[in-house]
């Protein structure tokens, strides 16, 4: 009964902010498997808001050699931004369904389909969009080549649309020309209608691609999420 009380008590210790060892409690593994203080922190960690990393983005030192368009039929308008462990764009988000064949990504769902993305799960084969939060970079080119600023698939990316943060991985390249694509799990996440076809969202996606960073396995969303926070807090506090 000590066991069960105590453990409640150090639950709402983390919860509220304080020291959790200080008043006693343990930060080892319990005995049905529950690591108090670490899970706790994490589930009351969410990283920073939306409106503290926009506030962040809001001037653009331009690095690319020119813009890009975020579709074939718009004008080139869109630069990409360099900051201090980062570079961001904000444009629209296409829908990207390319990778393994599932119902909801496969050549019947989507005119584009690609059964390959440019960068492989930890066995091997392609990414799954509709279960993995990815973001699409453009391939190098004379505008702009992610390859010279510290950014390799993998690397964390924050993505916000509509006062909300969902943190994804580079996981495909696209056109050289066009910017704002992310997978079919990334817009689900965001709540941007996912239909490769006919879904999207035409503007007000926030970009922020953490230089340097990497998640391994690059299929882990957890993974990418909690790397994701601890960036974004670094991004901020460096800015």
């Amino acid at each position: 009964m000590y066991w069960r009380s105590n453990r409640a008590a150090c639950i709402l210790l983390v919860l509220a902010g304080l020291s959790a060892p200080a008043f006693g409690c343990s930060s080892a593994t319990t005995e049905d498997g529950f690591h108090q203080e670490s899970s706790m922190t994490r589930a009351a960690a969410a990283g920073p808001t939306a409106a503290q990393l926009l506030e962040k983005v809001q001037n653009c030192n331009q690095v690319s050699n020119g813009t890009y368009k975020t579709d074939t039929e718009t004008a080139p308008a869109i630069p990409v931004c360099d900051k201090n462990g980062a570079v961001f764009w904000t444009a629209d988000m296409d829908i990207d369904c390319d990778g393994q064949t599932t119902d909801r990504c496969n050549a019947n769902t989507d005119p584009w389909y690609q059964s390959d993305t440019s960068f492989s799960q930890s066995d091997g084969r392609p990414l799954i969009a509709d279960q993995l939060p990815y973001v699409v970079i453009p391939s190098p080119s004379a505008i702009w080549n992610y390859q010279n600023f510290e950014i390799r698939g993998g690397a964390v990316v924050a993505v916000i649309y509509n006062n909300q943060v969902l943190y994804a991985v580079f996981g495909d390249t696209g056109p050289q020309d066009i910017i704002g694509e992310a997978s079919y799990a990334a817009a689900e996440g965001l709540g941007i209608n996912p239909n490769p076809a006919s879904g999207g969202t035409d503007s007000g996606v926030t970009y922020i691609v953490f230089k340097n960073s990497s998640v391994s396995p690059i299929e882990s969303h957890e993974r990418a999420t909690e790397l994701g926070q601890q960036l974004a807090q670094q991004f901020i506090d460096n800015n």
